[in-house]
């Protein structure tokens, strides 16, 4: 008879095996493209700021996010397959029983970059300076091919580049995936009071 409180190694071992591969098996689908990164999002968005965006791949589509209470949200989802970003920086307002705080993430300052695979962010509202080449638009979104998940649904309006460069870029946003995120000189802070990159 095992004794209480003790693990059988070998059973728990059976167990972990084919649940550590099955694991493996999702994010490395995830991360090379073959199934999309997905999530409920907060309700609440937050602001992206990039003093200049270099990118291989570029795809614009329209699609809707849904929060956790069922509320459906539109919005541009703007894919990059391969960026490097300097100047980067993100904000979001986030309510606590001190008042409103401020969390802030940046990096590729000071001479530093950013760089990130396939980045997939939901945007609500933007504005930069746009320089696009072998730009297509009217592209139905579920054909879409510049980025893995840059794709939106069939038969509505979608648009791609080869290449982009975009600066000093301003992003009211719901979400942000990426298959990779490299920040040599990540920073975070939190402080109190609204201090929002812009």
């Amino acid at each position: 008879m095992a004794e209480r409180g003790r693990v059988r190694w070998k059973r728990f071992g059976l167990i972990l095996a084919p649940v550590a591969a099955m694991t493996s098996l999702l994010v490395g689908a995830t991360t090379q493209g073959v199934i999309g990164a997905t999530f409920v999002v907060s309700g609440s968005a937050f602001k992206l700021f990039a003093g200049e965006l270099r990118g291989q791949g570029f795809t614009l589509a329209t699609n809707v996010d849904e929060t956790k209470k069922g509320r459906l949200i539109p919005v541009i989802v703007a894919g990059v397959r391969r960026a490097a970003v300097t100047g980067l920086c993100s904000s979001a307002l986030v309510k606590t029983p001190v008042g409103t705080v401020t969390l802030r993430l940046t990096g590729g300052q000071g001479g530093n970059e950013v760089d990130i695979d396939d980045l997939v962010i939901d945007v609500v509202a933007g504005q930069t300076a746009a320089s696009i080449r072998d730009l297509e638009l009217g592209r139905d979104a579920s054909t879409l091919d510049e980025v893995p998940a840059g794709r939106g649904p069939a038969g509505t309006f979608g648009g791609q580049a080869r290449v982009v460069t975009l600066r000093n870029v301003r992003l009211g946003a719901r979400a942000v995936t990426a298959a990779t995120f490299s920040l040599p000189d990540l920073g975070l802070k939190i402080s109190r009071g609204a201090h929002e990159c812009w």
